[in-house]
C-alpha cells in the first residue's frame, strides 16, 4: 500500500500544472493507498487475544475524548492505554472505550475532562473486528477501537487536565448558569436551549428528541457549520459596528470561535467547523476569493491529517456530504431559481418602492431556501436512513419553517452568553427571554409536524452497502454537474433527485 501511495504522489507530482485529470487520479490513488497502509499500522491487533475472554485488569488510561454520560456519577469516552498491569503489558498505546463509574474521593469533573489520565479497573473484553457497521461496536472499530473496559469504575485521577481543557471545562459551567438563567419554570424548554448552544443533547427529554430526529431537525443540536457560521456572522457584526479594522476583527472572531468550540466539548463536527471558518477568515484577511468547495477541502485535509480514524466516522460523512452537496447542487440551484424567477424583471430597480425591495428579499430568500433545502434533504435522506434509521420526506418543508428561528435563537443564544460573560445581567436576561419566545414556537411547531402522516417514516437500507453507495454516488453525480455547470444537454439539475429517488425506491425497506 505504501509503495502504490509512492507511486500516486510521483504520478501526481509529473503531472502537476499539466494534466488535470492525471494529477487528480494520482492524488487520489496516493491518498486512498496512504490511507490504507495507515489503517493496518494503526489499528495494529495483538495476535491471540481475539480467543481471550473478558477478564478483570487495571489500566491507566489517557481520556482522548469524553461522551457525555447520564448522572454524575458515571463517566464515558474513548482513551489511550498508558500501562497496564500482567499479562496485559503489550495494551500500551492501543485505543480503549471505557464506561466506569465515578466513587470518592475521586474528582468527577477531572475524570470527565480529555488529556487527564486516570487509573481504571474493570472488565476488558476484546471488540470484534469486523462489526456490523450499523451496531456501536462498528463504530467504535470504525476509530480504530480494539478494546472495552467496562462494569468498573475510576480508582484515581493520576495526572489532571491540561490547563486549556480546565479552562474549556469553567467557561463551559459558566455558560451553562448564564444559558439557565429565566427558563426555571420551563425545564424542557432549558434543556433544549442548552443542547442547541452547548450540543448537550442529554439535556433533551426523550419525547423532544424523537420528535426533533423524526422531523428531519435533529441537526441543530449538533455544534456544526451552522451554529459556527452563526457566531461568526453575528461576532463580525458586532465588530464591524464597533469599526473593528479586518485583521484584528478576524483574529478576535477566530479566539472567540475557539473558545466556543473549547466550550461546547471540542466535538469534531465543531472541530471542522472551526477549521472550515478559519480558512474563509483567511481568505478575508488577505482579500483572496473565498470558495466553500476550497474550505471544505482544506477542512477535510487538515481534519484526516490530525485524525485519519476520522474518515470512516458518520459525523465526518454527513457534515462532509451534506456541504458538499449543497456547495456543488444546492447553491447553483438557488441560483438559478432566483435567475429565473426574478421579481419585478420589468421594472427598473431605480424605480422600486419599499414594497417591492421587501417583496423581493422575501422572494430571494424562499427561492434560497429551496435551492439549499432541496440538496441538504436529499443528503440527509440518505444518511438519515443509514444512521438514524428513519426518512423524512417533510424535513426540506420543516426546515424552511423552523431553520430561520433557530438562526435567531443561536444568535440570541450568543449574545446572551457574551452579555453574561461580561457581567451584563439585565441583557443577558432579555436575550434569554427572547431565544425562550422562539424556541416555544419552534417546539410547537415540530411536534405538530412531526405528527403529520406521512411527514416521516421508520426505514432501513436493505444492505449496509446500499448507504455508503447511494452517497458515494451522489456526491459523485453533484460534482459531475458542478464541473459541468449543471448544463440541461448534460441532465441539468435532475440527476442528483434520479439518484436518491432511485436508491430509496429499490434499496430501502420502509416500516
Amino acid at each position: 500500500a505504501l509503495g502504490a501511495a509512492l507511486l500516486g504522489a510521483l504520478a501526481a507530482l509529473a503531472a502537476a500544472g499539466r494534466h488535470p485529470a492525471l494529477w487528480i487520479a494520482g492524488i487520489g490513488v496516493a491518498m486512498i493507498a496512504a490511507g490504507n497502509a495507515s489503517d493496518r499500522l494503526h489499528r495494529h491487533r495483538i495476535n491471540g487475544w481475539d480467543d481471550h475472554p473478558p477478564r478483570e485488569m487495571r489500566l491507566s488510561l489517557r481520556i482522548a475524548r469524553a461522551f457525555p454520560a447520564a448522572g454524575a456519577r458515571r463517566t464515558t469516552g474513548l482513551g489511550t492505554v498508558l500501562r497496564a498491569e500482567p499479562p496485559g503489558g503489550e495494551l500500551a498505546g492501543q485505543k480503549i472505550y471505557f464506561s466506569l463509574a465515578l466513587r470518592p474521593p475521586v474528582d468527577p469533573a477531572q475524570a470527565r475532562e480529555v488529556s487527564a489520565e486516570i487509573e481504571a479497573s474493570g472488565v476488558l473484553s476484546v471488540l470484534p473486528e469486523h462489526p456490523p457497521a450499523s451496531t456501536f461496536a462498528g463504530a467504535l472499530a470504525a476509530q480504530g477501537v480494539n478494546f472495552r473496559l467496562d462494569r468498573g469504575r475510576v480508582v484515581a485521577v493520576t495526572v489532571p487536565p491540561n490547563p486549556w481543557h480546565r479552562l474549556s471545562a469553567r467557561i463551559a459551567a459558566r455558560l451553562n448558569g448564564v444559558l439557565s438563567e429565566g427558563f426555571e419554570r420551563h425545564p424542557a424548554l432549558a434543556g433544549i436551549y442548552r443542547a442547541m448552544m452547548l450540543g448537550q443533547r442529554r439535556d433533551l427529554p426523550p419525547d423532544q428528541r424523537e420528535v426533533f430526529l423524526h422531523s428531519g431537525t435533529m441537526h441543530l443540536f449538533a455544534i456544526n457549520g451552522l451554529h459556527i457560521g452563526i457566531v461568526a456572522l453575528a461576532f463580525h457584526a458586532l465588530l464591524v459596528l464597533l469599526r473593528c479594522p479586518r485583521p484584528p476583527a478576524s483574529a478576535l472572531v477566530l479566539a472567540v470561535l475557539w473558545l466556543d468550540v473549547g466550550a461546547t466539548g471540542s466535538s469534531p463536527s465543531a472541530v471542522r467547523a472551526f477549521i472550515m471558518v478559519a480558512t474563509l477568515e483567511a481568505a478575508y484577511v488577505f482579500r483572496r476569493p473565498a470558495n466553500l468547495l476550497s474550505a471544505l477541502a482544506i477542512s477535510a485535509l487538515i481534519v484526516l491529517l490530525r485524525d485519519p480514524w476520522d474518515f470512516f466516522s458518520a459525523s465526518f460523512r454527513m457534515s462532509y456530504g451534506v456541504m458538499t452537496v449543497i456547495g456543488t447542487l444546492g447553491l447553483p440551484l438557488a441560483a438559478r431559481l432566483s435567475e429565473r424567477f426574478a421579481p419585478f424583471r420589468h421594472l427598473p430597480r431605480a424605480l422600486w418602492r419599499r414594497r417591492h425591495h421587501a417583496l423581493a428579499w422575501i422572494k430571494s430568500g424562499l427561492l434560497d431556501g429551496i435551492g439549499v433545502g432541496s440538496a441538504a434533504a436529499l443528503a440527509g435522506a440518505v444518511t438519515g436512513i443509514q444512521y438514524f434509521g428513519v426518512l423524512v420526506p417533510g424535513s426540506l418543508l420543516a426546515n424552511l419553517c423552523f431553520l430561520p428561528p433557530a438562526m435567531l435563537v443561536i444568535v440570541a443564544g450568543f449574545s446572551a452568553a457574551l452579555s453574561g460573560l461580561v457581567g451584563a445581567r439585565a441583557l443577558s436576561l432579555l436575550c434569554n427571554h427572547a431565544a425562550a419566545v422562539l424556541l416555544w414556537l419552534i417546539a410547537a411547531g415540530v411536534g405538530l409536524a412531526a405528527r403529520i402522516p406521512g411527514f416521516w417514516f421508520p426505514a432501513r437500507d436493505r444492505g449496509e452497502w446500499i448507504g455508503p453507495a447511494a452517497l458515494a454516488t451522489l456526491l459523485a453525480a453533484c460534482l459531475a454537474g458542478y464541473a459541468w455547470r449543471w448544463r440541461p444537454g448534460r441532465g441539468g439539475f435532475w440527476p442528483p433527485f434520479a439518484i436518491v429517488v432511485l436508491a430509496i425506491a429499490l434499496g430501502v425497506r420502509l416500516g
